[in-house]
């Protein structure tokens, strides 16, 4: 994640602060030192990493902090609470019109700040909550702009409305308008043109959009590898043409992260959503509190549950429960559980949301590629192998590992693993005995 550099200084500060039993005002504005030092090297507005420590300071050595039982503990709490306000301490949701309106959403921002992908995956998240969204090529200017937005489109289910790159992009908004209420898409995106910096020409093409046309929002995707740059940018495009929120996308990369801490209170404008990969589901509500406990090495228990509860199927869940206590599982069903595990991201990623994870996996390496071998090799027996319901001898075995691509050895191995997994989970049933347990189950690997 963006801020794993951040994290891991931040949470040696903290360590040091835990291990005294006593805190002098002496300790808290050594251990501020390094806070101030490790923001500004994540690239954090000065400013802000200026008015932050201030704060933090006045708070920390109070007298009911450092006389407190836990004045290190305390010391932390303090730092979580000013971390949340700073990122705008709750969750911003857009307000859309009824469903008999339509809600005008314009994008904007530079070349490269990932806008075009951006706004199909905002698309395909308001289609699954039963909007009718529709996607507008407003960007005639960068080559294969239109042809970008159609394919991404189509993967997530959004018609686009293209009037080639002949046409401007006021009339194309217009004309959009007017066929989005023809055809009852309510729900419009307007994917305008990006530069490869802040010109005039391109805001006043932006300008000329708003005065015409009633938008509902206008919201700026903006790079966070940039860093400072990336504030700056959200600076100009508010005081020029006015926005009301950002996307920071990349947000999984490896970079300093520090415009996810500073664009709030810079612009006085909140985080929406925030870019965690390159898939077109990789686009998540950006709350202020999950975030500061990620960066603090705090986890992100939440998180972790929506993406287990949107990605697996209760029913299939019960089902699996069932065949684990009678021990019926096969391998259609490892297959089943490793789809559910894939649709919730990386397992680096899910173990870093879990509290304590995230310093601990620092230096491991998890092959993210590890589950493809596996997978050959169920997909390289017959049904009748899969279900379990032809023994798997050694010649059979050698034509497995040909098909997967693999060693016999290979073969061997895992089927060896998933006998153990077999047993090991009709073990953890029978030590559950007929208990009833609410709620959604972790799948395979992870329960």
């Amino acid at each position: 994640m963006a801020f794993d550099s951040l994290s891991e200084k931040l949470q040696n500060v903290f360590k040091k602060l835990r291990s005294k039993g006593v805190l002098t005002e002496n300790d808290v504005k050594e251990a501020m030192k390094e806070v101030k030092r490790a923001l500004l090297e994540a690239d954090v507005n000065f400013k802000v990493v200026k008015s932050f420590v201030k704060t933090v300071s006045e708070r920390a050595v109070g007298e009911e902090v450092l006389k407190g039982l836990n004045p290190g503990h305390m010391v932390i709490k303090i730092v979580k609470e000013e971390m949340d306000a700073l990122m705008g301490s709750e969750v911003t949701e857009l307000k859309l019109k009824p469903s008999n309106e339509i809600t005008v959403i314009m994008m904007c921002g530079l070349q490269g700040a990932g806008k075009t992908t951006t706004v199909a995956k905002l698309a395909g998240q308001y289609k699954n909550k039963g909007k009718k969204p529709l996607l507008v090529a407003c960007d005639v200017y960068r080559p294969a702009a239109i042809k970008q937005l159609q394919v991404n489109g189509e993967k997530v289910g959004v018609p686009v409305f293209s009037m080639g790159d002949g046409n401007k992009p006021l009339d194309i908004a217009k004309a959009a308008i007017a066929h989005a209420a023809k055809n009852g898409n309510n729900l419009v995106f307007l994917d305008t043109a990006g530069r490869l910096h802040v010109d005039e020409d391109m805001m006043a093409e932006l300008q000329g959009i708003k005065e015409n046309i009633d938008i509902t929002y206008t919201i700026l995707t903006v790079d966070s590898m940039t860093g400072q740059d990336a504030v700056n940018v959200a600076l100009s495009f508010n005081e020029k043409i006015g926005i009301d929120g950002v996307i920071l996308t990349k947000l999984d990369g490896d970079t300093r992260g520090g415009a996810a801490l500073s664009i709030k209170a810079v612009t006085g404008k909140p985080i929406l959503y925030c870019g965690m990969g390159e898939k077109l589901t990789d686009l998540e509500p950006f709350y202020p509190d999950r975030m500061a406990s990620r960066i603090l090495g705090m986890g992100d228990v939440e998180s972790l549950i929506e993406k287990a509860q949107a990605a697996i199927d209760e029913d299939k869940a019960r089902e699996m429960e069932q065949k684990f206590r009678k021990a019926t599982f096969d391998f259609n069903d490892f297959l089943d559980q490793m789809a559910q595990l894939e649709n919730m991201g990386g397992i680096q990623d899910l173990l870093a949301m879990m509290p304590g994870m995230a310093s601990q996996m620092k230096n491991v390496e998890i092959d993210e590629n590890a589950a493809k071998m596996p997978k050959a090799i169920i997909q390289s027996m017959t049904p009748r192998e899969r279900a379990l319901q032809d023994p798997i001898n050694p010649s059979r075995k050698k034509r497995i590992a040909d098909g997967a691509g693999v060693a016999i050895a290979d073969v061997n191995r895992f089927l060896k693993q998933f006998e153990q997994s077999k047993k090991m989970m009709k073990q953890m049933s029978g030590m559950m005995g007929g208990k009833k347990r609410g709620g959604f189950k972790l799948p395979f690997g992870l329960r």
